[in-house]
């Protein structure tokens, strides 16, 4: 058995990828429709997942670990395939793609300002956020287009964040121990704030999917202490929680 464990990371991205390919996509010719408020959240969400990875796949090649590497490319082509989906979703309701948005822009330059460390960290961030805006999405639309596709992502969503608490469990083992939980305690920081941000620049989307700002930003922050517990935690004892299949069912 590998020492890493990415192997099986990487064996259950590829299951998932057959299992993807089986299914099918969405029945895109139902249409989709939806207040002008989520569409124009939806669009810059699909912004958002539209980045091409390069940057986080060369720094896992340069980690030494192949199995990790493979992880990676295959974490990155479902991100791809999310960008797919909703762009493939706002065609199905009339509505164009954004070429850019200054949010998506912040996030790329910060996530790129270091090594692996902190584009994990950053990309924690943003996978932490998105696990409850498309739990939102996928409840809260009305639409069943709509809810199809947000209920697939979000089922993606709940492996990467996982994924990324292992390489990142073993990345703060390599820090001196007192300053593991600072470190932590600075992530959150920038959770709260992006949470905060997402908030105020979705918050009339959110509002028609039945999320006001503030359980939004205190869910978001809530879920994030199963993270941080994850990556903390000392193997053995957190590492049936982050492995493939170890969770199961929706948020």
């Amino acid at each position: 058995m590998d020492t890493s464990g990415f192997a099986e990371w990487a064996g259950h991205f590829e299951e998932e990828r057959e299992r993807r390919h089986a299914q099918g996509d969405p029945c895109w010719e139902r249409g989709a429709a939806l207040h002008p408020a989520v569409w124009s959240s939806v669009q810059r969400f699909q912004v958002g997942e539209d980045g091409d990875g390069a940057n986080l796949i060369a720094k896992a090649d340069r980690a030494g670990d192949p199995d990790y590497a493979r992880a990676v490319r295959l974490f990155v082509a479902e991100e791809r395939n999310h960008a797919r989906l909703l762009a493939r979703l706002l065609a199905a309701g009339g509505t164009p793609t954004l070429t850019g948005h200054w949010s998506d822009r912040a996030f790329v330059r910060l996530r790129r300002l270091m090594g692996l460390r902190m584009e994990l960290l950053v990309l924690m961030v943003a996978e932490v956020v998105a696990l409850r805006y498309y739990r939102a999405l996928r409840d809260g639309s009305g639409d069943p287009l709509t809810s199809d596709v947000a209920g697939r992502i979000l089922a993606d969503e709940q492996r990467h964040v996982p994924f990324h608490c292992e390489r990142l469990h073993a990345s703060l083992a390599q820090l001196p121990r007192p300053l593991r939980r600072p470190v932590m305690a600075l992530w959150r920081l920038m959770l709260l704030a992006a949470s905060l941000v997402v908030a105020a620049d979705h918050g009339p989307a959110l509002r028609r999917l039945g999320l006001g700002r503030r359980r939004f930003t205190a869910d978001v922050m809530a879920s994030s202490r199963t993270a941080v517990s994850a990556i903390l935690t000392p193997r053995p004892a957190a590492q049936a929680d982050t492995r493939p299949g170890a969770r199961s069912g929706k948020a």
